[in-house]
């Protein structure tokens, strides 16, 4: 623990990643980090390169799985003052770890339109914006303003719309860590954009397993197609491998149910795509992150 002197309060070691992963499962980290001010960060960061201990970003662990012997460096997951809203007359400024789905209510609250179409959508500001996270309804990427970063050698920078690229579940966002982003939304009436929200979120509850442990959908929708759909023509619903099956639901969700390892889910996960091009001639690219 020598080498994080000074930052004890917020340093865990051979921290179990279950505890931090919507799936539930997966092997510890060699450290895990919280840092709560942009100093502290600043600090981690130093040092891991210093030291050469690789670095890894976690945000809510919504779209993270965790491999069984766990993860050979720091976990680093911004806290503190990285969750942290502010609200402008159209605008909004949230921390990298502020909560999606809680920052969707307050732009309702505040008479704010263009975050509707993150209902239902676990994570963090941060991995939303790093990933363009979105689905039928549009993504984030719309509504992005600015979005302050820090590189991997601690030096922060703001990208601005005009330098933003947007497209299917990415960015050209490279900085290691984003810490915070300004989106410009649309004063609106709430009572409409609730009732919006609503529907969107009916509409996840009934096609998405969402009351299951998951880490949200497993593979990106290739060009024109719909990575579900080909799931469910390979006729894998409900296939299962240990602890670990395809959504009865949704073909591209898959559960982990009590007892399930990261093995399992990636064994499983190669049997789909194994399965899919046989009958499709489709490989399957991966939304979720492997560590």
């Amino acid at each position: 623990m020598k080498l994080f002197t000074g930052l004890e309060q917020i340093v865990k070691t051979d921290e179990p990643m279950s505890r931090h992963t919507w799936m539930g499962i997966g092997g510890a980290a060699t450290y895990f980090i919280q840092p709560e001010t942009t100093d502290q960060l600043v600090q981690v960061v130093t040092r891991c390169n210093e030291n050469e201990i690789p670095m890894f970003v976690l945000g809510s662990g919504a779209n993270v799985l965790v491999d069984d012997n766990g993860v050979n460096g720091a976990v680093i997951c911004l806290a503190g003052d990285f969750t942290k809203t502010a609200f402008g007359e159209s605008v909004v400024r949230a921390g990298a770890a502020a909560d999606m789905g809680k920052l969707v209510l307050q732009s309702v609250r505040q008479g704010l339109s263009g975050l509707e179409c993150l209902t239902g959508i676990p994570g963090t500001v941060g991995g939303c914006v790093k990933m363009n996270a979105g689905g039928v309804f549009g993504d984030i990427g719309s509504v992005i303003e600015s979005v302050e970063v820090m590189s991997a050698d601690g030096e922060i920078f703001t990208r601005h719309h005009d330098d933003l690229e947007f497209a299917y579940r990415s960015t050209n966002i490279s900085a290691k860590f984003v810490l915070s982003a300004e989106f410009r939304l649309a004063q609106d009436d709430p009572n409409r954009v609730l009732r919006q929200v609503k529907e969107i979120w009916i509409y996840k509850k009934n096609t998405q397993p969402l009351s299951h442990r998951n880490a949200g959908c497993v593979f990106k929708n290739p060009r024109g197609m719909s990575a579900g759909a080909l799931i469910d023509r390979a006729a894998l619903k409900g296939k299962s491998v240990g602890g670990a099956h395809v959504s009865q639901k949704h073909a591209n969700f898959i559960l982990a149910d009590p007892g399930a390892t990261a093995s399992d889910v990636l064994k499983l996960i190669n049997i789909v795509r194994e399965t899919v091009y046989k009958k499709s001639e489709v490989y399957l690219e991966l939304e979720i992150e492997v560590w």
